[in-house]
Protein backbone atom coordinates (compact mmCIF):
# COMPACT_ATOMS: atom_id res chain seq x y z
CA UNK A 1 0.00 0.00 0.00
CA UNK A 2 3.02 2.31 0.66
CA UNK A 3 4.36 1.70 -2.59
CA UNK A 4 1.21 2.51 -4.60
CA UNK A 5 1.09 6.11 -2.48
CA UNK A 6 5.23 6.53 -3.66
CA UNK A 7 4.43 5.41 -6.79
CA UNK A 8 1.25 7.96 -7.03
CA UNK A 9 3.60 10.87 -5.73
CA UNK A 10 6.43 10.43 -8.12
CA UNK A 11 4.07 10.31 -11.05
CA UNK A 12 2.61 13.38 -9.99
CA UNK A 13 5.73 15.07 -9.84
CA UNK A 14 6.76 14.19 -13.10
CA UNK A 15 3.83 15.29 -14.70
CA UNK A 16 4.26 19.03 -13.42
CA UNK A 17 7.62 18.85 -14.00
CA UNK A 18 6.95 18.11 -17.53
CA UNK A 19 3.87 20.75 -17.65
CA UNK A 20 6.68 23.22 -16.57
CA UNK A 21 8.62 22.66 -19.07
CA UNK A 22 6.09 23.34 -21.72
CA UNK A 23 4.96 26.19 -20.30
CA UNK A 24 8.89 27.12 -20.20
CA UNK A 25 9.17 26.40 -23.97
CA UNK A 26 5.98 27.94 -24.95
CA UNK A 27 6.93 31.57 -23.12
CA UNK A 28 10.99 30.97 -24.62
CA UNK A 29 9.62 31.10 -28.17
CA UNK A 30 8.52 33.90 -29.12
CA UNK A 31 5.60 33.19 -30.57
CA UNK A 32 2.91 35.63 -30.22
CA UNK A 33 -0.33 36.62 -32.14
CA UNK A 34 -0.15 40.57 -33.10
CA UNK A 35 -4.06 42.08 -32.20
CA UNK A 36 -4.48 44.40 -35.05
CA UNK A 37 -6.79 44.43 -38.18
CA UNK A 38 -6.34 41.59 -40.83
CA UNK A 39 -5.32 41.53 -44.48
CA UNK A 40 -5.13 38.65 -46.98
CA UNK A 41 -2.92 38.01 -49.61
CA UNK A 42 -3.07 35.18 -52.31
CA UNK A 43 -0.09 33.05 -53.52
CA UNK A 44 0.42 30.41 -56.16
CA UNK A 45 2.33 28.03 -53.52
CA UNK A 46 3.12 28.89 -49.51
CA UNK A 47 5.82 26.04 -49.14
CA UNK A 48 7.16 26.11 -45.28
CA UNK A 49 4.11 28.77 -44.06
CA UNK A 50 2.47 27.89 -41.21
CA UNK A 51 -0.10 29.31 -38.47
CA UNK A 52 1.65 31.42 -36.29
CA UNK A 53 4.22 32.19 -39.06
CA UNK A 54 5.77 35.88 -38.73
CA UNK A 55 4.71 38.57 -40.95
CA UNK A 56 7.66 41.20 -41.00
CA UNK A 57 8.98 44.24 -42.54
CA UNK A 58 12.20 45.76 -42.43
CA UNK A 59 13.29 42.68 -40.43
CA UNK A 60 10.70 43.91 -37.27
CA UNK A 61 7.62 41.11 -36.55
CA UNK A 62 4.82 43.64 -37.32
CA UNK A 63 1.80 40.74 -37.95
CA UNK A 64 1.09 36.84 -37.71
CA UNK A 65 -0.24 34.23 -40.13
CA UNK A 66 -3.61 33.64 -38.77
CA UNK A 67 -5.19 31.80 -41.33
CA UNK A 68 -4.47 29.69 -44.36
CA UNK A 69 -6.92 28.07 -47.72
CA UNK A 70 -7.11 27.31 -50.43
CA UNK A 71 -9.51 29.65 -52.63
CA UNK A 72 -11.95 26.96 -54.62
CA UNK A 73 -12.34 29.60 -57.44
CA UNK A 74 -9.12 30.71 -58.65
CA UNK A 75 -7.25 27.96 -56.70
CA UNK A 76 -4.74 30.32 -55.34
CA UNK A 77 -3.54 30.10 -51.49
CA UNK A 78 -5.07 32.45 -49.30
CA UNK A 79 -2.82 33.92 -46.64
CA UNK A 80 -4.66 35.85 -43.89
CA UNK A 81 -2.41 38.11 -41.66
CA UNK A 82 -3.30 40.11 -38.90
CA UNK A 83 -1.24 43.31 -38.36
CA UNK A 84 -0.27 45.95 -36.24
CA UNK A 85 -3.23 48.39 -35.83
CA UNK A 86 -0.41 51.52 -35.65
CA UNK A 87 0.50 49.55 -39.08
CA UNK A 88 -1.17 51.42 -42.33
CA UNK A 89 0.10 49.63 -45.98
CA UNK A 90 -0.11 51.36 -48.75
CA UNK A 91 -2.22 50.07 -51.92
CA UNK A 92 0.65 48.98 -53.86
CA UNK A 93 2.21 47.23 -50.81
CA UNK A 94 3.69 43.66 -51.83
CA UNK A 95 3.96 40.39 -49.86
CA UNK A 96 6.50 37.96 -50.24
CA UNK A 97 7.22 34.49 -48.95
CA UNK A 98 10.89 34.70 -47.72
CA UNK A 99 13.12 32.49 -45.92
CA UNK A 100 16.04 32.91 -43.11
CA UNK A 101 18.16 30.14 -44.36
CA UNK A 102 18.09 27.04 -45.95
CA UNK A 103 16.51 24.62 -42.95
CA UNK A 104 14.63 27.47 -41.70
CA UNK A 105 10.71 28.23 -41.50
CA UNK A 106 9.51 30.80 -44.18
CA UNK A 107 7.76 34.19 -43.00
CA UNK A 108 5.38 36.74 -44.70
CA UNK A 109 7.91 39.82 -46.15
CA UNK A 110 5.93 42.95 -46.48
CA UNK A 111 7.14 45.37 -48.90
CA UNK A 112 5.53 49.00 -48.31
CA UNK A 113 4.57 51.03 -51.62
CA UNK A 114 4.55 54.60 -52.11
CA UNK A 115 0.41 54.76 -52.96
CA UNK A 116 -1.40 57.78 -50.65
CA UNK A 117 -4.02 55.12 -50.26
CA UNK A 118 -3.84 52.66 -47.46
CA UNK A 119 -5.56 49.10 -47.76
CA UNK A 120 -8.23 48.98 -45.72
CA UNK A 121 -8.81 45.97 -42.88
CA UNK A 122 -10.57 43.04 -44.34
CA UNK A 123 -8.69 44.19 -47.37
CA UNK A 124 -6.02 42.50 -49.79
CA UNK A 125 -1.95 42.73 -51.07
CA UNK A 126 -2.52 42.92 -54.42
CA UNK A 127 1.24 42.35 -55.10
CA UNK A 128 2.44 38.84 -54.17
CA UNK A 129 5.61 36.63 -54.63
CA UNK A 130 5.66 33.33 -54.21
CA UNK A 131 8.56 31.04 -52.31
CA UNK A 132 11.76 30.30 -53.74
CA UNK A 133 11.83 26.58 -53.94
CA UNK A 134 15.63 25.91 -53.86
CA UNK A 135 15.39 22.41 -55.38
CA UNK A 136 14.16 23.39 -58.39
CA UNK A 137 17.27 26.31 -58.52
CA UNK A 138 19.53 23.16 -58.37
CA UNK A 139 17.86 21.02 -60.34
CA UNK A 140 18.07 24.02 -63.44
CA UNK A 141 21.79 24.48 -61.95
CA UNK A 142 22.75 21.02 -63.03
CA UNK A 143 20.79 20.73 -65.89
CA UNK A 144 22.28 23.78 -67.26
CA UNK A 145 25.64 23.03 -66.34
CA UNK A 146 25.08 19.50 -68.62
CA UNK A 147 23.38 21.08 -71.33
CA UNK A 148 26.63 23.83 -71.79
CA UNK A 149 29.34 20.92 -71.25
CA UNK A 150 27.21 18.99 -73.83
CA UNK A 151 27.11 21.63 -76.43
CA UNK A 152 31.14 23.00 -75.31
CA UNK A 153 32.43 19.76 -76.74
CA UNK A 154 33.68 19.72 -80.37
CA UNK A 155 31.76 16.93 -82.54
CA UNK A 156 34.22 13.88 -83.63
Amino acid sequence: MKRNIIETIMGGVVLLMAAAFLILAYMGSGITRVSGYEVTAQFNRVDGLGMGSDVRMSGIKVGTVVGLRLNPETYLAEVRVALQEDLHLPTDSAARIQSDGLMSANYVLLEPGADEAMIAPGGAIQFTQDPVNLADLLSRFVFNAANKKATDQPAQ
